[in-house]
């Protein structure tokens, strides 16, 4: 059961950035990165990483923790993870040389959603099996949701 609260609160923290941008336009939309570039002159993170994004991925995963009957710290801890996860893989996804919001599968999902889980692994004495079938999970669900949110024109892209 509780892998499953975990999944839910992952996707939460992953899916909130969007719901953040729909809901705030332009408010807190600076990059998180203040278009920092990096020794290779490429940005640091790139413009989709914004304050605005990590503050919604961080508190919705808070509330979604209560939602699933887990503590809200602990969905804090899950969404400021995950958000690590997600700004880790678009750091190496520019250092590859790829734009913002380009797609790199696997890249895009695994850290964001093994970072958390191992952060609270001791918590709930998760083992390596479970973690990985949750991020499995999360892979393929992260991929079929953005495909019906783009379809709902709520994503700019389908991945």
């Amino acid at each position: 059961m509780v892998y499953l609260q975990l999944l839910i609160v992952v996707i939460a923290a992953n899916g909130a950035p969007i719901l953040g941008r729909l809901l705030m336009k332009n408010f807190w939309s600076d990059p998180l990165d203040l278009g920092t570039r990096f020794i290779d002159g490429r940005p640091l993170l790139g413009s989709s990483k914004t304050f605005r994004g990590v503050i919604f991925g961080v508190v919705t995963a808070g509330l979604f923790a209560e939602v699933v009957a887990l503590p809200f710290e602990v969905g804090i801890l899950v969404g400021a993870l995950a958000m690590c996860g997600d700004l880790a893989s678009s750091f190496v996804k520019r250092r590859f040389g790829l734009q913002s919001e380009a797609m790199a599968l696997g890249l895009d999902q695994i850290p964001e959603s093994v970072i958390p889980l191992i952060g609270v692994k001791s918590i709930f004495e998760l083992s390596w099996r479970g973690i990985g079938l949750t991020v499995g999970a999360f892979l393929v669900l992260e991929l079929l949701l953005s495909i019906l949110l783009f379809k709902l024109h709520i994503r700019k892209h389908p991945y």
